[in-house]
């Protein structure tokens, strides 16, 4: 699937004689004065070909009110698309749609007339799995589209003339607004009708667990009477877009149950987000298996939360289960809500997302001047962690209960299956996830431990250039300034229905599958396979961190610095205006921040060099602390200066170990600790470029800030940070990257 180009990749690909020229700004957001900029662009513009600029063309044509021209545009479109029409053309159906609608008005028909005609017209013809993806396009929020054209026209305030990347990304919106203030809602309720006489739908399944709780499900089923394998999602997250989820699997042959945790939607029990989900997922097959439309096969699905939910599941090994789909996956106690045993604020917000309603409390959780305010409030009091909720003025007895487990202790190992019990599980699993994942930590450890415990486990894991979205959705051509190689842009969801056929039906293995490992080469545009991620790489290379310092960084050397040779790092952890966030805010950007660090740079190399599999090394140092947080991050550095983030480790020096227990540092003795990314990467890097390594402690409002006392560092305060903290690396530090020749 190759999704829509953002309007500055749209841009990037027309002609440099029309990106200088510029436009009238339109003196209001009437039709009349946008069609009058949309008609200015449309003459300046040559003749296009390709899908992109077809598609820029198109939605041009919308706005110029030429309805005609739109439509016979569209049509050339589709015929580029040819079979991967149904994925591909989300959202111009939902423009095309507009555009039916407005030439049956302009032959006089009345405006709801007009809109059912043109439903119809389009959905007559349509398979369930194209009708699903127009479903998809009929989703929207009027208000919200409205808000984004006067957040544009405030941007642009003053202005007289425009550039063609604003005229474009002014146009877009409204013309968005134009599409979904004309067909919503009303075209969702024809959609909701068409559904209803393809699919048997039941909103309010109820199903009774073990302990006497209820689980709420959307089950969509085929009108046909053969029994059907089911495609399952257990998720908390109750909202409209699972009876969604449920018909696209319809769509796509299977009987579709989503169903919730306990407690959400119409479930009178307590929300407990992670503590029952195993056992009541198990529950939620037994009851599928018996009812008279399953064949007795279940496969689950779904990213994030729901990719925990089948790993919680398997725990339990229910018969029915016949293989899961993990991607993007939560690891409680390894991922989430802490990450190398540092807690993040991002999941406080989340527990009241999920638990203040029985569905989902979108408003609070959007609000982020609140969330903004309340981690810039707590970091700049010096508060301890634990006062997290009286700095919020607001009760969080679960985010305490989880700060209680500071180690991946019995609280987390419960949740999902720990030690021996990955080697009973003989499912097959297919894993996605993303370089830029947040979750990829916890992808990588489900599928370590399965194949290391279980030997010949039939799990296959693919990653490349994705986002936590991207990785479980489909992929953008853009992720956070980096674009994505073309052969990187890949449909998860299709993946999806091609992975349930196969281990479901005893269809084909989808083409993607060639190996156990299946990564996208970043730079290189091409696919590799490998039977292990070690095998990724078939060399190494070592760099040693030498103090030495040229262009304002210290060298990564090839050979060992001089015996005797120390570097030091001082951090005023009581300081609250030196920031270090532990990560990038794009993965490619111009600099790199090397607050609160030590940044290493190599000598430019002499020739491409693919780095594939997970960086490590080995620190050596004296530090006056008995803990400290440390982030990791490698980056290469092109030859002209842009610098792209490429893996980096999270991680508490007292649990860089071992997870499970704590081992404090020894302030003033020598200290030796080996690392390992725990991020999977794969770069072809260029000739010419550097690598980067940089070496920080986190400092930042939005995470624990550990002061290094050796108590629990919830319960560490400001007053706790004593004289700053102070590292000095001594004797053979250096940085491993794996390689392949």
């Amino acid at each position: 699937m190759k999704p829509t180009l953002p309007v500055a990749a749209l841009f990037a690909i027309l002609p440099v004689s029309l990106r200088a020229q510029s436009f009238s700004t339109p003196a209001s957001s009437e039709p009349a004065a946008m069609a009058a900029l949309a008609r200015e662009v449309l003459a300046a513009q040559p003749s296009v070909e390709g899908e992109v600029a077809l598609n820029t063309r198109f939605r041009l044509q919308l706005a110029a009110q030429d309805y005609p021209a739109a439509l016979e545009t569209m049509k050339t479109l589709r015929a580029l698309r040819k079979g991967d029409e149904p994925t591909r053309a989300t959202a111009t159906r939902q423009h095309e749609l507009y555009a039916r609608t407005r030439l049956l008005e302009a032959a006089g028909k009345a405006p709801e007339a007009a809109l059912n005609e043109a439903f119809v017209a389009m959905a007559r013809d349509l398979d369930d799995p194209a009708v699903y993806q127009f479903s998809v396009a009929l989703r929207g929020n009027v208000e919200g589209a409205r808000q984004q054209v006067e957040k544009i026209r405030e941007e642009l305030k003053g202005k007289t003339q425009l550039d063609l990347s604003e005229a474009l990304k002014l146009l877009a919106a409204y013309q968005t607004l134009a599409t979904v203030d004309r067909l919503l809602p009303k075209a969702a309720a024809l959609m909701a009708e068409e559904e209803g006489w393809r699919y048997v739908i039941d909103e309010d399944a109820r199903i009774r667990t073990q302990d006497g709780a209820t689980i709420c499900a959307v089950v969509v089923r085929p009108r046909k009477t053969a029994k059907l394998p089911t495609a399952f999602e257990f998720t908390i997250y109750a909202n409209e877009s699972n009876r969604g989820e449920a018909i696209h699997s319809a769509a796509n042959g299977f009987v579709g149950v989503v169903a919730n945790s306990r407690g959400k939607r119409n479930s009178p029990d307590a929300i407990e987000p992670y503590e029952h989900d195993g056992a009541d997922a198990a529950a939620t097959i037994a009851w599928i298996a018996r009812q008279p439309w399953s064949d007795g096969q279940v496969g689950m699905y779904g990213g994030s939360y729901d990719g925990f939910t089948q790993w919680a599941a398997a725990k339990h090994r229910p018969k029915a289960l016949k293989a899961i789909m993990p991607s993007v996956p939560v690891a409680p106690g390894v991922g989430t809500p802490m990450e190398g045993g540092v807690f993040l604020n991002s999941f406080y917000k989340w527990i009241p997302y999920v638990t203040h309603t029985k569905l989902l409390d979108e408003t609070d959780y959007n609000d982020w001047k609140r969330w903004n305010g309340l981690d810039w409030a707590w970091f700049e009091s010096g508060r301890p962690y634990r006062e997290l909720p009286d700095e919020d003025g607001h009760p969080n007895p679960l985010w305490l209960r989880w700060l209680s487990h500071p180690t991946y202790d019995r609280y987390w190992q419960v949740m999902i299956p720990y030690g021996k019990e990955f080697a009973d599980l003989n499912i097959p699993v297919l894993t996605t996830t993303g370089y830029f994942d947040g979750c990829s930590i916890s992808a990588l450890y489900y599928f370590t431990e399965h194949t290391t415990r279980r030997k010949g486990a039939e799990h296959y894991f693919v990653i490349g250039p994705y986002d936590h979205i991207g990785g479980q959705r489909r992929s953008q051509d853009v992720v956070q300034g980096y674009a994505i190689d073309p052969a990187a842009r890949i449909d998860i969801e299709a993946l999806r229905y091609q992975w349930l056929n196969h281990v479901l039906r005893g269809g084909p293995k989808p083409a993607l599958l060639k190996d156990r490992v299946n990564y996208q080469v970043m730079g290189a545009d091409t696919w590799k396979h490998s039977p292990t991620v070690a095998a990724m790489a078939n060399g190494s290379r070592i760099f040693h961190l030498d103090p030495a310092s040229e262009n304002g960084m210290h060298r990564l050397s090839p050979t060992t610095p001089a015996k005797g040779t120390t570097l030091p790092l001082k951090v005023d952890l009581a300081e609250r205006k030196t920031l270090s966030f532990g990560g990038p805010a794009m993965i490619q950007d111009k600099e790199i921040d090397t607050s609160n660090g030590l940044a290493f740079a190599s000598a430019p190399l002499t020739e491409p060099l693919e780095v594939s599999g997970c960086f490590s090394g080995r620190l050596a140092f004296v530090t006056n602390k008995k803990d400290v947080d440390l982030s990791l991050q490698l980056y290469e550095q092109t030859a002209d200066g842009r610098c792209l983030f490429l893996s980096h480790l999270l991680t508490r020096a007292s649990l860089l170990r071992d997870r499970q227990r704590r081992q404090l540092l020894t302030p003033g003795k020598l200290q030796t600790l080996a690392f390992s990314s725990e991020r999977l990467t794969s770069r072809r890097l260029a000739a010419g470029s550097r690598v980067v390594f940089l070496l920080s402690v986190p400092k930042q409002p939005r995470a624990q800030v550990n002061y290094g006392t050796g108590k629990d560092v919830s319960v560490e305060s400001i007053a706790d940070a004593g004289e700053p903290l102070q590292i000095t690396l001594r004797g053979v530090n250096y940085l491993r990257l794996p390689i392949f020749k």
